[in-house]
């Protein structure tokens, strides 16, 4: 897929914006008065799960922190964080991370070819704030620890074979993990606020045990040229991993990281940005940039996890904001997909679709109460267009 900046010509809520070529960081634009409302249409009512969605699309609880999955006897983690989706022959796992520190890790739900739920499981123990991560394309999930030196922990989403750490893919605060099987690398976000974007590149395909890590190095532009340089010292001690290389770009609070047809997708929550790398030509450049829109109405705020469907479209959780998941179309439509009400101390994450695409999967992850152990699992099933 190959998408256009949304700077360029932005579509906020279905409402066209011509410019005459890029728009360069700092000028403005203003939201249409009456935005529309996205390719799904205008959002309905709260429902019985306190979830606003547009029509044809329903919402379910999969699970609750502290509450046992289902009819299964395994009691959900706190603090849901990142996710991700495996099949299972006719059925599908999501895999969840537990962003709390210490006794973190990740846990999994299994489900059956209608989506009954048949089973949920630890898949990682004892490791520190796991807050997002990303699947292989050999079907394991990376959980990455959002701490000083944290590490990169490749698990096994049917909880057989025990979790590794991945000490080559670096010692930093790592948020999210995004496979490339074209360049066969995986690329690696930052949780700094001058962190860096890197990519880890395996000595071989499939095997994460020996590697090499880089950085991107830039300018300081939001759009422009790239190269990568190796990480002399990836265990980041005494010299942390984003200060060992002269000219790395810094990004000021890495998030979600998405890959899909040589162009990979990162969010920066501090400056509420989604960027986009083009692989095939080494340029990056601003997907979205909430502070280009004045006059108020930025339809996306807060972003964090990201992830991606199979028409093309981008959906971007929201970190607070006004807690809804969002949709960048391949059109550069952005709008709400869905709102969670009634939980204004949370955030949202760990958005994932099932492999059949017909399913969305997030959680809410400080719930109704603000708490960690309040934590609550949905799915949403409907119309997703193909």
């Amino acid at each position: 897929m190959e998408r256009r900046n949304f700077l360029r010509g932005a579509v906020i809520g279905g409402s066209a914006m011509a410019f005459g070529g890029t728009l360069m960081h700092g000028a403005a634009y203003a939201a249409p008065a009456q935005p529309g409302s996205g390719p799904y249409g205008a959002l309905g009512g709260a429902d019985a799960n306190g979830i606003q969605l547009p029509s044809g699309f329903t919402s379910r609880v999969i699970a609750r922190s502290g509450q046992k999955v289902g009819s299964t006897d395994y009691t959900w983690h706190n603090a849901p964080d990142g996710g991700g989706c495996f099949a299972d022959g006719t059925g599908w796992i999501y895999v969840s991370n537990s962003e709390i520190n210490p006794s973190g890790g990740a846990s999994a739900v299994k489900f059956s070819s209608t989506g009954a739920t048949v089973g949920a499981y630890r898949i990682l123990s004892n490791t520190r704030q796991n807050c997002a991560g990303g699947a292989t394309p050999w079907n394991t999930w990376l959980s990455c620890e959002e701490v000083s030196l944290g590490y990169v922990y490749e698990t096994d989403p049917w909880g057989v074979n025990a979790a590794v750490r991945r000490d080559a893919m670096g010692r930093f605060k790592h948020e999210a993990a995004a496979a490339d099987p074209v360049r066969k690398v995986i690329y690696l976000t930052e949780d700094e606020t001058n962190g860096c974007f890197y990519r880890f590149i395996p000595t071989t395909w499939g095997n994460l045990s020996s590697g090499t890590l880089q950085v991107l190095k830039a300018g300081t532009a939001t759009s422009g040229s790239f190269t990568w340089a190796t990480v002399p010292d990836p265990d980041g001690a005494p010299t942390v991993t984003r200060d060992q290389v002269s000219g790395a770009k810094r990004f000021n609070g890495g998030e979600g990281c998405h890959y899909s047809n040589d162009t990979v997708w990162f969010t920066t929550k501090g400056d509420n940005r989604v960027w986009q790398v083009n692989l095939a030509t080494n340029t990056y450049e601003l997907a979205y940039d909430d502070s280009l829109v004045v006059g108020g109405g930025a339809p996306l705020t807060g972003v964090d996890n990201v992830t991606g469907s199979s028409s093309g479209d981008l959906f971007v959780a929201e970190d607070g904001g006004n807690m809804e998941i969002c949709i960048i179309t391949p059109d550069d439509v952005v709008a709400p997909f869905l709102r969670i009400t009634g939980q204004s101390a949370s955030e949202i994450t760990g958005p994932a679709f099932s492999p059949d695409g017909k399913r969305l999967y997030f959680s809410s992850q400080r719930g109704t109460t603000g708490s960690s152990s309040a934590g609550i699992t949905y799915e949403v099933t409907g119309p997703f267009r193909a």
